[in-house]
């Protein structure tokens, strides 16, 4: 085993103890990367679930070890079980964003600070890379996916200084544009690349859309008394987990205009996790990429 690991799974204690009472049966690792999570949920609840990974990185499928998994995005959840002869779920992991392994290979182009290929695609097989975004969106497109994805304010700013360099192919060119493109105070205030980096990431992978089908693919696969967890670390995917958990588990209030009233009918789930589960201060220590991770957690209690 290298010094360095794959993937550190981000609060793997917490996820394991949500998944305890789940009844016997099959839990997805959708997120399956360096198997971390999988491994602590197999310790934990042994024989009682048999665990099943989704992955497009063919690099984590490649070190898979004894553990099934599938081929894919999370997002085509429910085609890949339907192809697996899986039915319905005890269980299912979502660990949106992006391993450790990903972001210390500079050859996949997810890294600010290391000078490789602008790729960002977690299947390198497919699909648009990040050079064919910043080099062939508009000015306004560049804009709308830096500032809605990153977040970023210098968004406009940014997005004029990139269709001015280009064409750009490699991270460190990307990043030097974006830092000579924002005031000296956001420079020395951290890496000034990293919120455009994350934009282009999600913008590439489709993030957003994969997380919404992969969560109501869940939902309607989960057993009664399974749950569904997801680890998120972008304020997006925080809010449309929330917003889909709440939803979930809100008790369907009757017309006002019946003539009898009855009562609500109960909802199909209900929330583990009334707040985002955060890393204790002791593993933020020791893995700061766990700084911004939220955890929540629902479960299903009728058909």
């Amino acid at each position: 085993m290298s010094a360095r690991p794959y993937h550190r799974p981000v609060m793997p204690l917490e996820v394991a103890e949500l998944f305890q009472p789940v009844p016997d049966g099959i839990v997805v690792d959708a997120t399956y990367g360096g198997g971390g999570h999988t491994e602590v949920i197999r310790e934990r609840l042994g024989d009682r679930v048999t665990m099943i990974g989704i992955d497009r990185d063919p690099d984590a499928r490649a070190l898979a070890g004894g553990v099934r998994v599938l081929a894919g995005a999370f997002g085509d959840l429910d085609s890949l079980l339907d192809q697996a002869g899986v039915g319905s779920v005890s269980g299912v992991l979502f660990d949106i964003g992006i391993s450790s392994h990903q972001v210390d290979d500079p050859g996949r182009g997810f890294s600010y600070r290391e000078d490789g290929p602008l790729d960002m695609r977690m299947d390198p097989t497919r699909g648009r890379t990040a050079a064919d975004v910043v080099n062939e969106s508009s000015v306004s497109e560049l804009t709308r996916i830096i500032r809605t994805y990153g977040e970023e304010r210098f968004a406009s700013g940014i997005a004029r200084a990139i269709v001015r360099r280009r064409p750009l192919t490699r991270t460190l060119e990307l990043a030097g544009v974006v830092s000579d493109a924002v005031p000296a105070a956001v420079r020395r205030a951290g890496h000034p690349a990293r919120k455009t980096f994350q934009a282009l990431r999600i913008e590439v992978n489709g993030e957003l859309d994969e997380l919404q089908a992969g969560l109501e693919a869940a939902l309607r696969r989960l057993a009664i008394g399974g749950r569904c967890a997801v680890i998120s670390y972008h304020s997006l995917e925080d809010r449309m987990v929330k917003r889909r958990f709440a939803a979930a588990t809100a008790v369907a209030e009757l017309p006002p205009d019946l003539p009898v009233r009855g009562h609500p009918e109960p909802a199909d789930f209900r929330q583990v996790t009334r707040k985002a589960v955060k890393p204790s201060p002791d593993e933020v220590a020791e893995n700061p990429r766990s700084r911004s991770a939220r955890l929540r957690c629902i479960e299903r209690v009728a058909a």
